[in-house]
């Protein structure tokens, strides 16, 4: 069985999220348990626990912001045959025209334009 290609990529950033959260928590619950034992304290990892959980929602936070910043391209694909006078699909409006300009201009930071 063939999977598209999103499906990879949202696996793959659910595990960005999770990797984010889990990460920063774990290394600093560790250190703070660490310096517990080295000092003979009893604060440190719950206090480190709390900076790690901290750092871990803005890591999450500020992937989120870029995930959801970044416009998603999309191409719109017809399945209408080509119209061979015009050379170019039926019911291909001013407005598609446009939205496809915009996508490669964000795609390759070149325009492409359609030929009247």
């Amino acid at each position: 069985m063939k999977y598209n290609r999103n499906v990879y990529q949202a696996l793959t950033m659910i595990t960005q999220f999770g990797i984010n959260m889990l990460v920063p928590i774990f290394l600093c619950s560790f250190a703070g348990m660490f310096l517990d034992r080295k000092f003979g304290t009893s604060f440190w990892m719950i206090l480190l626990f709390f900076v790690g959980t901290l750092a871990g929602f803005t890591n999450v936070f500020r992937f989120a912001r870029r995930i959801y910043e970044t416009p998603a391209v999309t191409r719109r694909r017809s399945t209408r045959p080509v119209n061979m006078t015009k050379g170019r699909e039926e019911g291909h409006t001013e407005e598609m025209r446009q939205e496809e300009n915009q996508a490669a201009v964000w795609m390759d930071g070149s325009e492409a334009r359609h030929e009247e």
